[in-house]
């Protein structure tokens, strides 16, 4: 018989917003739901006193660390602006937990992500796609402003010596990637950073990996 330790967790995060604030509520509520559910296995809590627009919260970071790790099988809070008050910060918590297939529940909106059909869920996730595509939009125009701005000042990247690998900067894969992004031509980004399509062909295929693997 498997044993309880192999079995992945179902991860309930709480979060308020200061430490003069308590989380009693959330988890009385959180406990209630859990009494109501069968063979959920076991759980795990993770807890935060810091603002939801910071993600770098402990209690988020071990989360995120377990979920990345293949631990977590379901994702359970009371309200999803516990979560985060960053829509940026929060579509790519939901990428996450869709590449993964690990399901959502945020008790306080009535979303379980593990009902495709219900109506709440399917908003709420429209909606939060919705600015994650407007705010990739607004900052790949931002990276090419920025861009072509440092092209009239003179500034220019790239350039290499023979026999010797092109140095890339890390401002150079941030435009990379947020422009591919934001749906634009390898010519136009390689035009745009001053790259060979080659190269940015191969620093988009780095990029995939080291997500995949991260």
């Amino acid at each position: 018989m498997e044993t309880r330790a192999r079995h992945k967790v179902v991860g309930i995060y709480v979060r308020v917003s200061t430490s003069a604030q308590d989380t009693i509520s959330q988890e009385r509520d959180l406990r209630a739901w859990l009494a109501g559910q069968a063979d959920l296995g076991p759980v795990k809590w993770y807890s935060d006193k810091a603002t939801g627009t910071n993600m770098d919260r402990p209690g988020w970071q071990a989360l995120e660390a377990d979920l990345r790790a293949g631990k977590v099988s379901l994702v359970a809070c009371w309200h999803v602006d516990r979560l985060a008050r960053s829509v940026v910060g929060m579509a790519r918590f939901f990428d996450e937990l869709k590449a993964r297939n690990v399901g959502l529940v945020c008790l306080q909106n009535g979303v379980d992500t593990r009902r495709r059909d219900d109506p709440s869920t399917r908003l709420l996730l429209d909606i939060v796609s919705a600015f994650s595509a407007y705010e990739t939009r607004n900052r790949g125009e931002r990276v090419r402003a920025g861009q072509e701005a440092a092209r009239a000042r003179g500034k220019r990247w790239g350039g290499s010596v023979k026999g010797r690998r092109l140095k890339v900067t890390p401002e150079q894969v941030k435009a990379i990637v947020a422009m591919k992004t934001a749906g634009d031509k390898v010519s136009a980004i390689a035009r745009t950073v001053s790259l060979s399509r080659l190269t940015v062909y191969r620093l988009l295929a780095e990029q995939g990996n080291a997500l995949r693997k991260g």
